[in-house]
């Protein structure tokens, strides 16, 4: 073999052995700036109650993340600017049952594809919703809630984080149920908002996902909590009953926090994005505030793992939506 061949035999050996440890080593270099986390609702609720928490246990596992609250449409305008934006794991949503279920099936023309504009990264945890009135409305039971409605015809509205959440699809749902069709839906931009109008006695009632603000508030008897949609009771508040105790079965709703990437997002960056988060979660801290929070950790989770339970909440709740006819436009 002439001096050549051998050199140049040589040479792609050596370009081969470094093609892995270079590839490895620009893998690892991820991330290089502060990551950013669409929130998409306004500040407060269960979202921020979650996402914050999350973002601040990555600092020492992913590096900075930075928190963006983009609220509007139900949660729409947030997931929108995160399928949009680029596929490189430096935007990541945090989606719950209203932008990846709701609104795709409850919308004639959804802006995005819940399934084929996002990678999923890791089921966060699940809370419950719960149906809570001002302490000027006349009722301390589920019950005698329904009974109130019947009685006065169009004299009851109910608040909720927006068109297209979980929050409206359980106040929707238990109009169907309990047969009080003529209570009104007044959406909000967020949980925040409307909990600010339910303190002041602007808005009857509201249909807010479990936090632990709402169970302080429950406490201090500045909002009263009938009921949780769970199927059984909210650990953090066992003495809240759930509706189905209260006498209206079928009644269950309950809300998941996820995170999700820009589909093309690399699967080394989304399988490091999920063992950060299982390492966050597996911190006894971070699962204490979850729980202060109303909010059950999922300690296990990934992106396969992730991907079914959503499949799952698509299955359960498209017929429901239908029944109901719950449409966003």
């Amino acid at each position: 073999m002439r001096r050549r061949e051998v050199l140049g035999l040589g040479l792609a050996a050596l370009s081969a052995s470094l093609a892995v440890p270079f590839r490895a080593t620009a893998q690892a270099k991820y991330p290089e700036r502060p990551i950013r986390l669409v929130i998409p609702f306004p500040p407060g609720g269960v979202n921020d109650a979650v996402g914050r928490p999350w973002a601040d246990k990555m600092k020492g596992l992913l590096g900075t993340v930075v928190v963006e609250n983009v609220g509007g449409a139900g949660g729409a305008v947030g997931a929108l600017a995160v399928a949009r934006a680029q596929p490189d794991g430096y935007t990541l949503l945090l989606g719950s049952g209203g932008t990846q279920v709701i609104i795709p099936i409850a919308s004639s023309q959804p802006t995005y594809d819940p399934v084929k504009a996002f990678e999923t990264i890791s089921l966060l945890g699940i809370t419950a919703v719960c149906i809570v009135v001002h302490p000027s409305v006349p009722v301390q039971t589920l019950q005698e809630l329904i009974a109130y409605a019947k009685a006065n015809p169009g004299k009851l509205s109910y608040g909720s984080a927006g068109s297209g959440t979980m929050t409206h699809l359980t106040g929707e749902l238990f109009k169907v149920l309990s047969g009080t069709p003529d209570i009104v839906h007044i959406p909000y931009r967020g949980a925040g908002p409307a909990l600010t109008d339910a303190i002041s006695g602007h808005i009857p009632m509201i249909t807010p996902n479990v936090t632990g603000q709402v169970i302080e508030l429950n406490k201090t008897g500045k909002l009263r909590i009938l009921a949780v949609t769970t199927p059984t009771r909210v650990a953090a508040a066992p003495e809240i009953p759930t509706a189905i105790e209260a006498g209206l079965p079928n009644m269950i709703s309950q809300n998941f926090v996820a995170l999700f990437a820009p589909a093309g997002t690399p699967r080394p960056i989304i399988e490091q994005v999920a063992q950060a988060t299982r390492a966050g979660l597996s911190d006894r801290e971070l699962q204490d505030m979850f729980h202060q929070a109303a909010f059950e950790p999922r300690l296990d989770s990934g992106p396969e793992h992730a991907r079914r339970f959503l499949d799952d909440e698509v299955t359960r709740w498209l017929p429901i939506i239908k029944a109901i006819k719950l449409k966003l436009d």
